[in-house]
């Protein structure tokens, strides 16, 4: 997939600083590994701010009560009253499908469903010409793991996102949950792994301290109000609540603290 600057410029002040658009070149620094999610939480995308560089888990099985094929979208004024935005999907080989074979089942219906949907939640926010700018740098592709991915470096390069992307597909590995993760890691040089904390209840450091690659454990604030609903509703939300410049220092705030360097 091929992406244009002038597919991510966006009408506001911090996406007038922003930079081009993420490469898929090899990066050092802090690495985050997540599946592609489709307008992801604001506490997946805290997560994948705070690095440099995110690998995307692209070629593990398909899931269905996951992320890859729906948001939560939740209500402007009334974030606890939230609505599934979720895209039919087709598994060519069932159950075992990976995320990067999965397919829309009817790609021109259900981009025309995104549009509708996220503009009746949000078309009235004083941000809305952001949140279409998202949108509208959404591909025609009919992979989910494709949508869900541009989707996601969409909100990324919107907020003034300087990092680099690459999908685990290309990166040979073992198979070992956490060994295929340090692997994944170290393949790109990266000096640390920034992990949620849902990975933290899995996660086997040993992999990493053999390739001398620290786990950074990712934490979001619990005093914010706008980060209440983090792990439950799309970044959509708080985009169009607070707009791109505020949630921009948001995250930048939350890479800052949660860089090695900062309190050094």
């Amino acid at each position: 997939m091929t992406l244009t600057s002038a597919s991510w410029a966006l009408a506001s002040t911090a996406a007038s600083s922003a930079p081009e658009p993420p490469s898929a070149d090899a990066s050092d620094g802090l690495c985050a590994i997540h599946q592609s999610n489709l307008f992801p939480r604001l506490s997946t995308l805290a997560k994948l701010f705070s690095a440099d560089l995110w690998i995307v888990l692209d070629d593990v099985q398909f899931a269905r009560r996951d992320y890859q094929h729906r948001a939560r979208l939740a209500a402007l004024d009334d974030p606890s009253r939230q609505q599934w935005l979720t895209l039919p999907t087709h598994l060519p080989h069932g159950r075992p499908t990976l995320i990067n074979q999965a397919r829309l089942v009817d790609p021109r219906r259900s981009r025309r469903t995104v549009q509708l949907l996220v503009r009746q939640y949000y078309g009235r926010s004083p941000y809305w010409g952001a949140v279409s700018e998202v949108l509208d740098a959404l591909d025609e592709s009919d992979r989910v793991a494709e949508l869900a991915r541009t989707s996601t470096i969409a909100l990324l390069s919107a907020l003034g996102w300087s990092g680099k992307v690459r999908d685990s597909s290309e990166i040979p590995t073992r198979q070992g949950r956490s060994e295929r993760l340090a692997d994944l890691a170290a393949a790109t040089g990266s000096t640390h792994y920034v992990c949620g904390t849902g990975g933290l209840r899995y996660l086997d450091a040993g992999p990493f301290d053999a390739h001398g690659i620290p786990v950074l454990p990712f934490h979001i604030p619990v005093d914010n109000p706008l980060w209440r609903w983090a792990r439950r509703s799309s970044s959509l939300w708080a985009l169009s609540k607070i707009g791109p410049d505020a949630l921009a220092d948001q995250l930048a705030a939350q890479r800052e603290a949660h860089h090695p360097g900062a309190h050094a």
